[in-house]
C-alpha cells in the first residue's frame, strides 16, 4: 500500500493571492484584501527559524507578529516552573504573537518551533496597531485569527479532560498533518508527551495501537500518516470545529 496520499490541510494549500502579492505562503496574509495587504507589506521582513528555537519566551515582550510559511509553532504553558504542556499549535494559516491585538504586550506562553524548520514574515507590533487602527476591515481579520485559536485551545482542554490519549494522540497528529508538507511528522516520543501531558509509556503504547489499526506508521523520531480517514475517525469530534471556523472565518476575508 502507498503510504503517500493527499490532504487538505493548511501546509499544502496554495494562496491564491495576486502575483505580486505571493511573497509569502501564509494563507492569513493570501486571504487578506489587497487593500490590507498593502498596509502591511512595506513593513515585513524574511526571518529563518530552526527546529527548537524559542520564537518567543513565556512572559517575554512581544515586538513582532510572526507570520510563518512553513514550520509548525507550538505554544507551550509551563506547571510547576518546569512541566510542559501544549495548549495549541500555529503554522502558515495564522499568525503568532495574537495577544497584543487584545492589548497585551507579553506572551502568556512559550513559542517554539517544532516538526520542521520554517521561515517567516515578522513585522513590528507597532506596525500593525497601526494599519489595524487604519483599516476596520484588517482589525477584523486579526480578531478573528486569535477567535480560531481560541476555538483550538478550547477544544485542547475538553479533549485533555473527557478522552482517552488514543483519541487524543489520532487529533495531534491530524493538527500536525494540517500544517506539514506531506505525510511524514518529524516528532520524538518526548515531544508528543509534552503535547498531551502524559507518561512516555503511555504515548508509547497509543502509537502502538494507532499502528495496529493502520491510521500511521511509527518509527525512530517520525510519525507517517497512512490513513488520514482513521486518524479522522478515531479523533471524533475532538478534532475539526477550530478546522471549520477558520473555513467560515479567515478564509472568506478577501471576499
Amino acid at each position: 500500500m502507498s503510504l503517500q496520499h493527499d490532504h487538505t490541510g493548511f501546509a499544502n494549500r496554495t494562496a491564491t493571492a495576486p502575483a505580486g502579492r505571493r511573497i509569502s505562503a501564509n494563507l492569513f496574509l493570501a486571504n487578506l484584501s489587497d487593500a490590507d495587504f498593502a498596509l502591511l507589506s512595506p513593513h515585513f521582513e524574511r526571518v529563518s527559524i530552526a527546529v527548537g528555537d524559542v520564537i518567543m519566551p513565556a512572559g517575554g515582550r512581544i515586538e513582532h507578529l510572526t507570520f510563518l510559511d512553513s514550520g509548525i509553532a507550538a505554544l507551550l504553558d509551563t506547571i510547576e516552573g518546569e512541566r510542559l504542556h501544549a495548549v495549541g499549535l500555529i503554522g502558515n494559516e495564522g499568525y503568532l504573537g495574537w495577544p497584543v491585538l487584545l492589548g497585551d504586550d507579553r506572551s502568556p506562553y512559550a513559542t517554539i518551533l517544532r516538526a520542521e524548520a520554517g521561515t517567516a514574515l515578522r513585522i513590528p507590533v507597532e506596525r500593525v496597531v497601526a494599519a489595524a487602527e487604519q483599516s476596520d476591515t484588517l482589525r477584523r481579520a486579526l480578531l478573528r485569527f486569535i477567535e480560531v485559536f481560541m476555538i483550538q485551545m478550547g477544544r485542547t482542554v475538553v479533549s485533555a479532560l473527557g478522552h482517552s490519549v488514543e483519541r487524543r494522540l489520532a487529533r495531534w497528529i491530524l493538527l500536525y498533518h494540517d500544517r506539514v508538507r506531506g505525510d511524514e511528522i518529524t516528532m520524538t516520543h518526548e515531544e508528543f508527551r509534552i503535547m498531551l501531558g502524559v507518561r512516555r509509556s503511555s504515548i508509547t503504547d497509543a502509537l502502538h495501537r494507532l499502528e495496529e489499526q493502520h491510521a500511521i506508521r511509527s518509527v525512530r523520531g517520525r510519525v507517517i500518516v497512512r490513513e488520514r480517514e482513521k486518524l479522522l475517525a478515531l479523533a471524533a469530534d475532538t478534532y475539526g470545529s477550530a478546522e471549520a471556523a477558520y473555513e467560515r472565518l479567515v478564509r472568506t476575508l478577501g471576499n
